[in-house]
């Protein structure tokens, strides 16, 4: 039995199907340009960040991260919608970077997004809540939930080792790298090399052996070693790791929860592409699902290609506030971040951050995210 711990979030699918371009739809009030009271700096410009009623203020010459505020002026289709302002006021250092983290070296707003009925609808198509709050057919939802369900563990247990890593989960893909001596895995036989036997895979009573011991180290470090090979391997294409009649039901499971839940993934990616496109804006995922079926939900709902896997964090352990930090620590703290989420978690943690919170529970929410982006408030 596993114990699958889920983040509220949406379904989120990336295959090899290209969603169509989303129109927008007459359900959702529009964006309200006039009048509003964002004190966010423009994308590029990482100014003081003072509050202007007539235009957006010049940016000066100091790169600072700013004051990052929503005003509850801003409407939004959830009633009693808040937007909170907490300046930035990181006091941690940027650790040393691999080059993994090249790239963010020149990264000066991130993006920290929740998963689960944030960009994608998941859980809540099991507890029903989705159904009952949207007005879906209850039994109907929840058959699609299960089957995604389903399909998620399959794909975890049969390529990326769940079974060997349910009890072992970590909250980044490299946090045992250092224990990885990077032998050749080539022909490496993880099905024989005792990982779960008695002992670990050591000789009986040897320190090596034994759970926690060097080489059960080892062994579990070649496992995430292999687990990130498969996720790069097939970010853009999982119906490759999956058989014909499966990948058949993973398309019919993306086109009929998209319908469903009304293009909600593709509103979100809308705004996670947007980002994306930037360059100088980073997307990081921070998710209470453990580690491997977090990768493997990524997969199936076709975000391999958005998240790159060391962007991925799983707060399952920790807590979001501790994920928080650690991203913090990594990035530095002239780094401007921006928590998108659902839940309390995400938003207890941007608070003791000092980081902006942009709650998502509608799909105005995520239309309200995408033209806020669009206009550079973001």
């Amino acid at each position: 039995m596993h114990f699958f711990h889920f983040s509220p979030a949406v379904t989120s699918f990336t295959s090899p199907v290209a969603f169509p371009p989303l129109a927008q739809s007459t359900v959702y009030s529009a964006f309200p340009q006039t009048g509003q009271t964002y004190g966010l700096p423009p994308f590029g410009a990482m100014w003081p960040g003072i509050k202007t009623e007539t235009g957006l203020p010049e940016a000066p010459s100091g790169g600072q991260p700013g004051f990052l505020s929503f005003s509850t002026a801003y409407t939004s289709t959830q009633p009693g919608q808040l937007h909170y302002s907490y300046p930035s006021q990181g006091k941690l250092q940027p650790l040393p970077v691999s080059q993994d983290d090249a790239l963010s070296l020149c990264a000066n707003r991130i993006f920290l997004w929740d998963l689960d009925e944030t960009i994608i609808i998941f859980h809540s198509l099991l507890t029903g809540s989705y159904a009952q709050k949207f007005g879906k057919d209850p039994a109907t939802v929840l058959n699609l939930g299960l089957q995604m369900e389903e399909l998620i563990f399959e794909l975890a247990d049969t390529h990326l080792f769940f079974n060997d890593l349910e009890e072992c989960d970590q909250v980044h893909v490299e946090d045992v790298a250092s224990d990885d001596n990077g032998q050749d895995l080539s022909n490496y036989n993880f099905l024989a090399d005792g990982f779960n036997g008695p002992s670990g895979g050591g000789a009986s009573g040897a320190s090596t052996g034994v759970q926690g011991g060097v080489e059960w180290m080892r062994k579990l470090a070649f496992r995430y070693r292999r687990l990130k090979e498969i996720y790069n391997s097939y970010k853009g294409n999982v119906g490759g790791l999956l058989s014909p009649i499966k990948r058949e039901l993973l398309l019919r499971l993306q086109s009929e929860i998209e319908n469903v839940t009304d293009t909600w993934l593709s509103t979100a990616l809308k705004s996670l592409l947007l980002i994306q496109s930037r360059g100088k804006c980073m997307n990081v995922l921070v998710t209470t699902t453990q580690l491997v079926p977090a990768l493997a939900k990524v997969l199936l709902y076709g975000l391999g290609d958005v998240f790159p896997i060391e962007n991925i964090y799983s707060a399952t352990k920790i807590g979001k506030e501790s994920c928080f930090e650690r991203i913090v620590s990594r990035f530095g703290k002239k780094v401007t971040y921006v928590v998108i989420g659902d839940g309390r978690d995400e938003e207890f943690a941007a608070k003791q951050h000092n980081m902006p919170f942009w709650r998502i529970s509608t799909h105005g929410d995520l239309v309200s995210l995408h033209q806020a982006l669009e206009l550079e408030f973001l």
